[in-house]
């Protein structure tokens, strides 16, 4: 220690050096906290809407990676369970499941098995077997709403309890016992994508991010700024399938959240609830989800 003639302290250039290296060493931890927050994100078409997938780290290179591991979790699900595909799951079911037992991939069991429980416990509000009714509908095929007699052959038909579900020589098969029986998971497949991508990125290391595919949403820890992730809540403008009219459903309700554990437990409840009164929804749900926003 240096002290100066009129009595006051100096430091020696000895303890100015130990000075700046003690200062760079306390301020090195508040750097490297704030590049950890840097916030990394991309937009992906996929599963006829565009996805966006969103990661905080400070490694580029590590959050570019868990991104593309995220993506392609997105993209399999999309190429196993569309039902505009003769070649997936989805697609070879309603092509032979008829006639005989198909083979699918075991996440496509679960999905299936998930459609039923939430058809079930929804009394066939929600009905993944429903293709045909859907397909009824779509406007890229007529110029003209189908007729009565063809929206009635639907109404009411609970066609996922003729959908079965098993294991035939160690493997996940599916077979139709209603020749009317289409699967169409658009309801719930999406969800389950979301949950598989978020698994992905955990995998990978990811403990912020965000998933959000079409409005099926999972925010995963924390935001940019510390704080929860923020999300607005978007009216859907697609018709779905009425499967107690077989006609799409009419009603002042125009949008449905459901928070849930997982993404998919909460696409299909909202798929279930969407157009019912709060009462009916929350009976529907029965402490399986939360019915969080209603407008």
């Amino acid at each position: 220690m240096t002290t100066h003639d009129n009595g006051a302290w100096r430091p020696s250039r000895r303890e100015v050096i130990s000075l700046g290296i003690g200062a760079f060493v306390v301020s090195l931890p508040l750097v490297r906290w704030a590049t950890r927050r840097r916030l990394i994100r991309r937009t992906i078409p996929v599963m006829g809407s565009i996805a966006e997938i969103a990661v905080l780290h400070d490694d580029e290179r590590i959050a570019q990676a868990a991104i593309d591991a995220a993506a392609e979790r997105l993209h399999w699900v999309d190429r196993t369970m569309t039902r505009f595909s003769s070649t997936s799951d989805v697609g070879r079911a309603n092509l032979r499941a008829a006639r005989e037992p198909v083979a699918v991939h075991a996440e496509t069991a679960v999905v299936l098995l998930a459609g039923i429980r939430w058809a079930t416990w929804s009394y066939g509000n929600f009905d993944p077997c429903l293709g045909s009714a859907v397909q009824l509908w779509n406007v890229s095929d007529r110029t003209s709403p189908p007729s009565a007699e063809e929206t009635r052959r639907f109404a009411g038909r609970r066609l996922y309890e003729d959908l079965e579900v098993g294991r035939l020589q160690g493997r996940d098969v599916v077979r139709f016992h209603e020749k009317d029986l289409t699967i169409d998971l658009g309801g719930i497949a999406k969800g389950h994508a979301v949950d598989l991508a978020v698994a992905a990125l955990r995998e990978a290391g990811i403990t912020d991010g965000l998933v959000n595919a079409g409005g099926d949403l999972y925010a995963l820890g924390r935001a940019e700024d510390g704080g929860p992730w923020q999300a607005g809540v978007r009216s859907p403008t697609d018709p779905s399938g009425d499967p107690g009219t077989g006609e799409p459903r009419l009603t002042p309700v125009h949008t449905v959240t459901v928070a849930a554990d997982t993404c998919m437990a909460a696409d299909a409840a909202a798929t279930a609830c969407f157009g019912l009164s709060l009462e009916t929804a929350g009976r529907i749900l029965n402490g399986r989800a939360e019915l969080v926003h209603k407008a």
